[in-house]
């Protein structure tokens, strides 16, 4: 005989024959697990909340005191109240009892019961029964408390990389005011091909900083403490001043880029900052992934959901697999096109947060060697999405 130890798992049996509760007792405690008993639907909840079994055996028809349903349905009705409690919902729940009918079984399984016995039951067969769902239950509880201390992990990497960015933001301020004095002449005459370098640094100082302001501006948005401020966006004349405001860079790539507006194409209420820094993101992607000159085009008309904005590049593309990894944060493909450009895996993740915040959609239509389109749909007025 297997004499169980304080380390073995604990078993609820929860019957109100005296003798059914013994038998199971002696056979689980010859298979080496320890038992806690208990005789009524009450009194088997009681036992467990305090004990918090590895494994419950109920029988169905015990007295159900004041559970509120008939004794016959007891098993039952203790069930689902462990199985709704978020303390015992993984507990298994295994039905021990006389009652054999299709109704029976289909109670147990809609009341959550994991498996079904019935009297009289084999000594063997309740051993493999309870050793299977016990090693499910382990295996259970080993993922979720993974998954918990990835969670933790996750929410420390996030509060350390906030806590780095806003300590880089100040100083990289004051370097782009001392770039620009200097290209301005307030230090001294400046050469031509001092200035040359100095626009080179103040362009990499402003993609840095652009980084930063994703990097604060996701964690708003993921916190929930960003709120929108829309206005009313008219195509033609936003696409008009994104390809002013880029312009300077298209030239200095080497980039070709033209705009498209559908005549039906509605105004739209939107964040316009929002909007014109999601449209850059793309913008900068399809410029710093291209091996040669790019070409890029805007493109907005109707949709029956609201405004269907395009932006599309003929640079290397993306292999399909990789079509919703990109949005996520922190994930980077390396193109085979582009094997030197590195990414912070931020811009794409901004531009879905910040198109999710508008109740809209984003996503992408590529294939390696193809060029890309990333396609923004907005609804006309922002509808953020409902939090769970």
């Amino acid at each position: 005989m297997t004499v169980p130890t304080a380390d073995e798992p604990l078993i609820l049996i929860a019957d109100d024959v005296a003798a059914n509760v013994e038998l199971l007792s002696d056979q689980l405690k010859i298979l080496g697990f320890r038992t806690v008993a208990a005789t009524d639907g009450p009194g088997a909840l009681a036992a467990c909340f305090e004990h918090r079994p590895d494994l419950c055996l109920l029988d169905v028809s015990m007295p159900a005191g004041d559970l509120g349903v008939p004794d016959r349905q007891t098993g039952f009705e203790v069930c689902r109240r462990i199985k709704r409690d978020p303390r015992t919902a993984r507990i298994p729940v295994i039905f021990v009892t006389a009652l054999n009918d299709t109704a029976d079984r289909v109670k147990a399984i809609e009341s959550g019961g994991d498996d079904f016995l019935t009297k009289p039951h084999n000594r063997l067969v309740l051993g493999a029964r309870v050793r299977s769902l016990l090693k499910l239950k382990g295996a259970t509880d080993a993922l979720e408390d993974s998954l918990r201390k990835l969670r933790e992990l996750e929410k420390v990497r996030d509060d350390l990389m906030k806590m780095i960015v806003h300590d880089l933001k100040s100083p990289l301020t004051s370097v782009l005011a001392t770039l620009e004095m200097v290209t301005d002449g307030d230090f001294g005459p400046v050469t031509d091909g001092q200035r040359g370098a100095l626009a080179d640094a103040q362009a990499k100082s402003q993609e840095l900083l652009a980084l930063i302001d994703d990097l604060l501006q996701i964690a708003r948005i993921e916190e929930g403490a960003i709120h929108l401020e829309p206005q009313r966006v008219e195509p033609q004349a936003f696409f008009a001043e994104v390809l002013r405001d880029w312009h300077v860079r298209f030239e200095s790539a080497g980039a070709r880029a033209s705009a498209e507006v559908a005549p039906d194409t509605p105004t739209f209420l939107a964040d316009r900052k929002l909007l014109s820094r999601v449209i850059g993101n793309l913008l900068q992607n399809a410029i710093v992934h291209a091996a040669d000159a790019v070409s890029v085009r805007l493109t907005a008309r109707r949709d029956p959901e609201g405004v269907l904005i395009s932006v599309a590049d003929t640079g290397p593309g993306i292999p399909p697999e990789y079509h919703e990894l990109i949005f996520r944060k922190f994930e980077t493909v390396k193109l085979q096109a582009a094997p030197r450009v590195r990414g912070s895996g931020l811009g794409l993740a901004f531009c879905k947060l910040a198109v999710d915040a508008h109740g809209g959609r984003i996503w992408v239509q590529s294939a390696e060697g193809r060029g890309s389109q990333f396609h923004i749909l907005l609804p006309l007025e922002p509808v953020p999405p409902a939090r769970g």
